[in-house]
């Protein structure tokens, strides 16, 4: 099949490349630019358009915030074949995104960080990959210190004719350049954006996921297997990155506590890849404690996050999740990145996190001692309760604004002072061991 370069005006063949051209200015558009000039990318032709490639090749979370702009793209393009370029890790979450008729996974080269052996045929195969599925156009989709161009030459290799993006470089592997948004802009926004100034309308800008029946009735099943009756919180103390993760031990005493305090069940969750991360972590968590851990797919910890009193995590997938689904939820946020850019929009939040100089920082480990997340547990146990009581509809009326009062007056007395080593657990009160047991141990937010 021929690529069809009449999807966008003012389009000409160039020897050896099947490439739609939209002339010199656009082509270097890089700022505000003329209207006109943004206008002649409006002119896109829908009627037109069968097959899209949308290239997102982030990670999990990164994938959910691509719901509203696959949305509208559905939307105002419902006969549209719309396939999901992603890797691996993010492929998955096609299966919350309802506007995707296919996913496509992959090991992007240009995004690899040394892992992926030297091959050349892998390459070769992507773009076979890609010519077969005959796409009249690419949506480009990158954050604000990505470049559009690698996936757009492996597009344009591929003979996809329309290649769109947002870039601040020069180039001809995008036939279609947009002027680069504002760093500090929402990601989810950033993607709207992008097929909004394509003519694309957008009614609805809430991020989304649509939860498959199957899902729902897995995780009733599996709260009931394990007498899971009543409300719970959702912990995952995991993150794709070190640089995001507060210390293991202090978020496990934190959501023991929260979890004592508020009298809820506490879910331990994470990826099958998480479960000797969370060996150490759940001796501490007490009669409370449900390990998870591995133990769903995304679907179905989806539904469980859906069901939650509160939801307790670092900056990951579990944060865009949680904001789809409007839970409440308390984000152990490192300075890794703008709190606008990732931020949930959404669902009632706290989001805890040191201001230090260095943020954002965007790095993958922290150099430095990690000063960003030095939170003591009963700073998050108070922010917990707080949130808590602000969202309370099944809690018992100023509980939980009580109890975090009793916390804060704790920090009060001892001088409001940054706890800078790990709270020590006290014997077990007689109280605690008739309600949960001799093996009971309460926890101690602060050193004796």
């Amino acid at each position: 099949m021929s690529p069809r370069n009449d999807l966008l005006p003012d389009v000409a063949p160039l020897a050896l490349d099947p490439r739609p051209r939209l002339g010199r200015d656009y082509s270097r558009l890089t700022g505000p630019g003329p209207a006109a000039l943004l206008e002649r990318a409006r002119l896109l032709d829908g009627s037109r358009v069968r097959r899209i490639l949308v290239v997102r090749l982030d990670n999990l979370g990164d994938i959910i915030l691509t719901g509203p702009a696959l949305r509208a793209l559905k939307a105002h393009l419902p006969h549209v074949h719309l396939t999901l370029l992603a890797s691996p890790g993010g492929a998955a979450a096609a299966a919350l995104l309802p506007w995707v008729d296919a996913v496509e996974p992959c090991r992007a080269l240009w995004q690899d960080l040394g892992r992926l052996a030297f091959d050349p045929a892998r390459e070769r195969e992507l773009i076979a990959t890609l010519r077969r599925g005959e796409y009249d156009l690419a949506f480009i989709l990158t954050s604000f210190r990505q470049s559009p161009h690698p996936a757009a030459v492996v597009c344009a290799m591929a003979g996809i004719p329309v290649r769109i993006g947002e870039s601040r470089e020069r180039g001809r592997a995008l036939t279609v350049a947009l002027p680069h948004a504002d760093d500090g802009l929402h990601q989810s926004e950033r993607n709207l954006q992008l097929v909004e100034r394509l003519g694309v309308p957008v009614v609805d800008r809430r991020l989304e996921i649509r939860l498959p029946r199957p899902a729902w009735t897995a995780a009733q099943a599996r709260l009931a297997a394990h007498g899971v009756a009543g409300d719970y919180l959702v912990w995952n103390p995991f993150a794709s990155c070190a640089a995001r993760t507060y210390d293991p031990l202090r978020h496990a005493l934190a959501a023991r506590a929260l979890a004592e305090y508020a009298d809820l069940r506490l879910l331990v969750c994470g990826a099958a890849r998480d479960r000797e991360r969370a060996r150490e972590l759940l001796p501490l968590l007490g009669p409370r404690g449900l390990d998870l851990v591995g133990e769903t797919d995304l679907p179905e910890f989806a539904a469980l996050l859906a069901g939650a009193r509160l939801v307790l995590t670092n900056n990951t997938a579990a944060l865009h999740l949680a904001d789809a689904l409007a839970v409440p939820q308390l984000v152990t946020y490192a300075g890794t990145d703008r709190d606008s850019q990732w931020m949930p929009r959404t669902s009632p939040h706290r989001l805890l996190r040191r201001p230090t100089a260095c943020t954002p920082c965007y790095r993958f480990a922290c150099p430095t001692g990690h000063e960003c997340l030095a939170l003591a547990p009963a700073e998050v146990l108070a922010a917990g309760l707080s949130l808590l009581a602000e969202t309370a509809v099944r809690v018992k009326p100023g509980a939980a604004s009580a109890r975090a009062r009793d916390v804060r007056a704790q920090q009060r007395r001892r001088g409001g002072r940054l706890l800078t080593d790990l709270p020590r657990v006290r014997p077990s009160s007689q109280r605690a061991r008739r309600r949960y047991g001799a093996g009971h141990t309460p926890l101690s937010l602060y050193p004796s």
